[in-house]
């Protein structure tokens, strides 16, 4: 199991992509992992749309505030979930398992903000979403462009954020 606590380490957001698509297969298994993903009461409330298509993806990337970059992956992931009482927390959990699966397969990928966002009516429009279906978020995928992406980047040490018994 140390293999995911490196993982963790080393899985950081890609912006910038390869002119190369993801197989099928592969997209697959990251949705896979997305639905192990713990959710309130085991309610399981997310669906998950694939986005492969190239005019899609420049139409999402205009869509949101800071996902120009989108327009040049490979694929993207819109995450949703019926609106239940705890639904973005149970959306962000199957996110991040996104986002961990992708590093795992050598993917870049980088979450797109969604539930609060002017764009998730419009997005939610051209994805077709079912009404009562709430946009969790939208990850951008593809292989990074940058050599050695996948390494261990500075953050605050464990000493600076880390209480015990009380604040």
């Amino acid at each position: 199991m140390e293999n995911l606590l490196e993982l963790l380490k080393i899985r950081r957001s890609v912006r910038v992509f390869q002119n190369k698509d993801i197989p099928k297969e592969e997209l697959e298994k990251i949705v896979d992992a997305a639905r192990f993903a713990p959710s309130a009461r085991n309610l399981q409330p997310w669906e998950f749309v694939v986005v492969t298509d190239k005019n899609k993806l420049a139409e999402l990337a205009d869509l949101g505030q800071n996902a120009g970059f989108m327009a040049h992956s490979s694929a993207c992931i819109a995450v949703f979930c019926v609106d239940t009482h705890y639904f973005l927390e149970d959306g962000s959990s199957a996110t991040c398992n996104i986002l961990l699966a992708a590093a795992a397969l050598g993917i870049g990928s980088c979450w797109i903000a969604g539930d609060k966002k002017p764009y998730c009516q419009r997005v939610n429009a051209l994805l077709n979403a079912p009404s009562g279906m709430k946009l969790i978020s939208l990850i951008a995928l593809g292989y990074p462009q940058e050599e050695n992406t996948f390494k261990i980047v500075e953050k605050r040490g464990l000493k600076e954020l880390l209480h015990w018994e009380k604040f």
